[in-house]
């Protein structure tokens, strides 16, 4: 057996699949890390290899961190927490509901979140936890699909640690 490495290419993932398929040999293409003192994520993946308009990310929190709040008006998002824990936070400002889970790998689920719910979650435990999450829409820098407010602006809301 001849034994090679795959060819690597800068060209946009799509570019990249159709150069795959086309030499029926693999490529492999490097992806760029945002990071900040939250975490660090691999933001939309597969652009132009998925059927429709959405995006796959994947994102890293820290222990003791709260990303929190945002909504969509458009878009809806599944997360599936891959690595540790997240307490998923949603809220529903039409009713004043609050709803909380943990997901990860002891509670393994989807949660699928529909706009206009607030959102945002809180690692759970010592370790990191990785999120992996499909978004319907992808992301528009000129005119994001995206409010925000302040991660304890809901009142009474639990993102600590909750003593029983």
């Amino acid at each position: 057996m001849k034994l090679s490495s795959p060819k690597t290419t800068q060209a946009p993932l799509a570019e990249a699949f159709e150069q795959a398929k086309a030499e029926n040999e693999p490529v492999f293409v490097p992806q760029n890390i945002f990071a900040d003192d939250r975490g660090w994520s691999y933001m939309n993946q597969f652009v132009g290899v998925l059927d429709g308009s959405g995006q796959v990310n994947y994102s890293v929190m820290y222990p003791d961190v709260v990303k929190a709040w945002h909504r969509h008006h458009k878009q809806t998002d599944f997360w599936l927490c891959l690595h540790g824990h997240l307490k998923v936070g949603v809220y529903n400002e039409e009713t004043d509901t609050g709803y909380v889970k943990v997901i990860g790998e002891k509670a393994p689920g989807v949660m699928v979140i529909p706009p206009p719910l607030w959102h945002g979650a809180a690692t759970v435990g010592p370790e990191k936890a990785g999120l992996l999450y499909f978004v319907t829409h992808q992301y528009d820098p000129s005119a994001p699909d995206e409010d925000r407010r302040e991660w304890d602006s809901v009142s009474d809301f639990p993102w600590g640690v909750q003593f029983k």
